[in-house]
């Protein structure tokens, strides 16, 4: 249990400079008044409601330890469209949208290469085992399918991160690492100059590129080789508590959760033989993915030496197994409730294993998420919302390609390139060819695009007119979506509560991605020095996160953020 409160009212505040030397090298009672550790914790796909839900079933040193402690802000929503895995963090690191930051999905269409690209692949720096390669363990994450490059790097993100700041205002002093099961979790909190560790489903093993080492360290070979997974091999994910203290106890098998090979729909959720050549996805289906990634921040901690001076260091968490959960189960089931109370135990132990090695009294820590969830349509059909249902993308752009053909540019075939949601590229070698205008083939698509069923909205990369029937927050949140280097020519924006559920062959139970608040809304609770309990109910943002982290430590907010510190962070 942690020992200490967090609330240390005689440590102040880092004043608004800090000498490039390094806050070791401040005058003591400078120096003092920083945190020694920023602890960013991101939990998937955690809709801001989900903590509230759950909370009577958690015990009081995790979620509860933060919401005692810290301030809670319960109104904390995204300004960008396409609310997906990168796009979250990396707003969360650059404290600004997508638009600014570049990453603009999980995976877009390379205009140059001509073929789409996984957002931090990167094949001029390659991975340190030889056994990682994402494209044989991509099972249920679809995105990495596309990824042709085995090599990883943070240099997609076109604006500078929280922690590069941090690393430039010390002078390299600060020592900074992030790690998920996810790359694209862990890799844009290390920023350009941090270190990033994410989950190898084809090793077994936390792994790295040669972006950030010519070699391992050696803990983590020996971290590795200590063969953490054989404890989960021949085991299974069992309920935490009694089946009748949970909301969704009756809810354990429905139609619409995905049966991954070997992990059945209900409980209990076997991992099979450490053998077994899905072994490592499923652990990652679940509550192991997370302990594994504690054990492993742990290691980091202790081998790294974090927050043991008083130069601030920074380590960002990313768990990943709720993400995970709701895709294949949906958030509105047993798993999804289950895996939240598991993942309470996780931070407290995090919490309780940082007091001891760093001191609660001084480490600044923030938790959010990337994104939010929307549950799953039958979900909602089952208790009375008839509209909201699975959507068959490829038939309304078979419409499309019908009402072109019929249209002015019925001679031209072939005007739509490549389609992955949200955007639709056009084929702008068709287009040369046929001396056609971008913008009028773009606008006539996405004409035709919204007159399909379901479609809220169609707007393109060049659509600057104002439509007093769009709605002016749907339109804001994808313009933030946009950068003109990796955006497609058509954003293509579903109904609410209407998604496409099928990711390259797998059918999921729910997914993420549109511009809707069940997507967009997300929790943010700050604990640490200084901070007092209190819920905050105004409109906040997440890209607030990385200036009131900026403004706390007293170094300058990263080269793109538009975020507002929070001052209930600051004022004390």
């Amino acid at each position: 249990m942690p020992r200490n409160n967090g609330r240390d009212r005689g440590t102040g505040l880092l004043p608004v400079l800090l000498l490039a030397c390094g806050a070791a090298l401040l005058p003591p009672a400078v120096a003092n008044a920083a945190p020694r550790l920023v602890l960013q914790i991101t939990v998937d796909a955690l809709r801001g409601d989900l903590v509230q839900r759950n909370e009577h079933n958690m015990g009081k040193d995790g979620f509860r330890y933060l919401l005692r402690h810290g301030v809670s802000y319960s109104n904390a929503n995204y300004q960008h469209s396409n609310t997906e895995t990168v796009v979250g963090h990396s707003s969360l690191a650059t404290g600004t949208t997508p638009a600014l930051h570049g990453m603009v999905g999980n995976v877009w269409f390379d205009k140059e290469a001509g073929r789409l690209v996984y957002n931090v692949e990167d094949d001029r720096y390659h991975l340190l085992s030889s056994n990682a390669d994402v494209n044989k363990s991509s099972e249920i994450d679809p995105t990495q399918r596309v990824a042709l490059a085995d090599g990883r790097s943070p240099r997609a993100l076109l604006t500078s991160t929280l922690s590069d700041e941090l690393a430039y205002a010390t002078k390299g002093q600060a020592k900074i690492f992030a790690v998920s099961v996810k790359d694209r979790g862990a890799i844009p909190l290390a920023g350009q100059t941090g270190k990033a560790f994410w989950f190898s489903k084809a090793a077994g093993a936390f792994i790295t590129s040669n972006y950030y080492y010519q070699a391992y360290p050696q803990w983590v070979v020996d971290w590795n080789n200590s063969n953490p997974l054989a404890r989960y091999g021949g085991q299974s994910w069992e309920l935490l508590k009694p089946r009748d203290d949970y909301l969704f106890a009756e809810d354990d098998d429905q139609a619409w959760e995905t049966d991954f090979p070997g992990f059945g729909r209900t409980f209990p959720h076997p991992w099979g033989s450490s053998e077994d050549k899905y072994f490592t996805t499923r652990l990652t289906l679940g509550p192991a993915g997370d302990q594994l990634t504690l054990d492993f921040a742990k290691a980091i901690v202790e081998h790294e030496q974090l927050g043991q001076d008083a130069t601030p260091d920074y380590l960002s968490i990313s768990f990943s197994a709720n993400d995970y959960v709701n895709h294949v189960f949906g958030p509105a089931s047993l798993e999804a409730e289950d895996v939240l109370l598991h993942l309470d135990r996780t931070l407290a132990e995090l919490f309780s294993y940082i007091d001891e090695t760093v001191g609660l009294q001084h480490t600044l820590i923030v938790l959010s998420a990337d994104h939010g969830a929307p549950d799953a349509p039958p979900y909602l059909n089952a208790r009375g919302n008839k509209n909201a249902h699975y959507y068959d993308m490829e038939k309304c752009l078979e419409q499309v390609e019908a009402g072109l053909a019929q249209g002015r540019f019925g001679a031209v075939k072939g005007l739509l390139g490549q389609f992955f949601h949200p955007y639709i590229y056009l084929d702008q070698a068709v287009i040369r060819q046929a001396q056609l205008n971008s913008a009028e083939v773009a606008t006539a698509v996405a004409s035709l695009v919204e007159q399909c069923e379901g479609v809220s909205a169609a707007i393109t990369s060049a659509d600057t007119r104002y439509s007093p029937e769009r709605n002016p927050v749907v339109e804001s949140r994808v313009w933030n979506n946009y950068n003109p280097r990796r955006s497609g020519d058509v954003y293509v924006v579903l109904d609410s509560n209407i998604f496409v559920n099928d990711f390259d062959g797998l059918v999921v139970a729910t997914t993420h991605g549109s511009v809707w608040n069940y997507d967009t809304y997300v929790p943010i609770i700050f604990s640490g020095p200084g901070i007092g309990p209190q819920t905050v109910n105004r409109p906040v943002t997440p890209y607030d996160i990385a200036a009131t982290l900026s403004s706390r430590l007293g170094i300058k907010a990263p080269s793109g953020s538009i975020g507002n510190p929070l001052p209930e962070v600051l004022e004390n």
